[in-house]
Parts: structure tokens; C-alpha cells; sequence
């Protein structure tokens, strides 16, 4: 599966548009990385637990963008983006969205 931020792919053409597609997911903070940011925070560096939460709940939804492409038959996401948000104070929510096309080579 091709996946671009841009809006054509250099070398293939687009066959076919087949919509938006979406991947999410909601992540709570567990209490034990809650209160390490909060100290480290004190300190100053990287969150390194809130990272790895992070890259991993971005993978889970762009394999679950891919996976609706796929579904409708698409070879290739194009416009390709992530989008978050806090919800209620308690998670975040990362959505991975875009377009699925059928793109050929040229």
C-alpha cells in the first residue's frame, strides 16, 4: 500500500477515486506514566513512555486506515494525515485519515 502526504504519486496514475477512509484510536494514560510525566516535567526531557504510547497508537491507526483502503479496493492512500485530540482529560485520540485511490505505474 502506497501512503502520501501529497496529493498525486510522481510515476503512477490515479484510475480510480474511492473515497475518505479513516483509521482511530483512543488511548488512556496509564496512572504509572500519569505521574512520571508529572515529575519529568519538573526536570525538563523527553516523555519517553508517552512516546512509545504515542508511535504506537499512530501505527494502530494508520494499519487501520490501510486495512479500510484496502476494503475498498484501493492500492494507494494519497493526502495522508494525522489528527489528534484530548478527550475529556482522560485519552487522546488519534484519527489517521486520507484518500484511497487505484493508482497504476506510467
Amino acid at each position: 500500500m502506497l501512503v502520501t502526504t501529497m496529493n498525486d504519486l510522481p510515476g503512477y496514475e490515479i484510475d480510480e477515486v474511492l473515497g475518505e477512509v479513516f483509521g482511530l484510536t483512543v488511548r488512556s494514560r496509564n496512572i504509572g506514566s500519569q505521574f512520571g510525566a508529572g515529575l519529568k516535567s519538573i526536570v525538563g526531557g523527553e516523555l519517553k513512555g508517552l512516546t512509545k504510547n504515542l508511535t504506537e497508537s499512530r501505527n494502530e491507526a494508520m494499519s487501520r486506515m490501510i486495512e479500510e483502503a484496502e476494503a475498498k479496493g484501493g492500492n494507494a492512500v494519497i493526502a495522508f494525515r494525522f489528527d489528534t485530540c484530548e478527550m475529556a482529560n482522560m485519552g487522546t485520540e488519534i484519527c489517521a485519515y486520507g484518500t484511497s485511490v487505484r493508482v497504476r505505474a506510467i
